[in-house]
């Protein structure tokens, strides 16, 4: 399947060198949520495991803002008189946006500015390393619309992240993490000025991109799978899964480079 061409209705995507930039495209409200857009979200992930022209993923900023959560019109106000059958409906597909994410056998760069709050705030979470600039502020925000914090996952990803004690203050009180906050305790990898944000999101994209890119898709799969696994099932798993990366021709191209002194060019297979 090639992403190249994708054109979807309810964000903006482009693709170029085999990393995809996207970016929700309602900047005027923040970037929120729809029922549409989580859902073609859900089915963009879905399909980049069979996208051999994509390497890593930047979901990037719009106008100085990230998401600003679920929509309070387009999602809020329906769900206030939605039945039982139709609200375990919605959150099960929004649930299913962060299993596709995690699912989609590639890299993924959260760039955040500004507003990430909500939903914003998990897609954050859900991605594999996330940059943000100074002015970020991201807010697991459930509790202040009387929800429980364990949304899309937040109970089990935000503590691997950043510690239980850390997760439990921010899932409970709905506060906002400032970004000297995030960076300090973990949950951003780095802080850029705004200016300089997406450049910076695609220079560490582009370093992915000249990796190993199957075995890019490994790792994240062991990241992701040894959650569960205690630790000599964990050993186990990782000697298969080198092991497979041992038969690519990328371990042969870095082999073949070191002994000329060169540096290897990775090709993907």
């Amino acid at each position: 399947m090639q992403m190249t061409d994708h054109k979807p209705r309810h964000f903006h995507w482009s693709c170029d060198g085999g990393i995809a930039t996207l970016r929700l495209s309602r900047p005027d409200r923040k970037n929120p949520l729809t029922f549409d857009s989580y859902a073609e979200l859900r089915d963009t992930f879905r399909n980049l495991v069979y996208a051999d022209d994509v390497d890593v993923v930047v979901f990037a900023s719009n106008e100085g803002n990230f998401c600003s959560g679920g929509d309070v019109h387009d999602i809020i106000g329906p769900l206030v008189d939605m039945d039982m059958k139709g609200l375990l409906a919605f959150t099960r597909m929004t649930g299913d946006l962060v299993k596709a994410m995690i699912g989609c056998g590639k890299p993924i760069i959260a760039a955040v500015d500004g507003i990430c709050v909500g939903a914003g705030a998990i897609i954050a979470m859900a991605a594999d390393l996330r940059l943000a600039t100074p002015d970020a502020k991201c807010a697991f925000l459930f509790t202040r619309v009387g929800l429980a914090g364990c949304d899309m996952g937040a109970c089990a990803m935000l503590p691997r992240i950043i510690g239980q004690g850390r997760a439990a203050e921010l899932l409970y009180t709905g506060r906002a993490m400032d970004a000297a906050e995030g960076h300090a305790w973990g949950f951003w990898n780095a802080l850029h000025p705004a200016d300089l944000l997406d450049a910076e999101a695609h220079r560490l994209a582009q370093r992915l991109k000249s990796g190993p890119t199957f075995a890019h898709g490994i790792t994240k799969t062991q990241l992701n799978q040894e959650w569960n696994m205690g630790l000599e099932q964990a050993i186990e798993a990782e000697a298969q899964a080198q092991a497979i990366c041992m038969q690519t021709q990328d371990f042969r191209r870095a082999y073949n480079a070191f002994v000329k002194k060169e540096k290897p060019s990775f090709e993907g297979n």
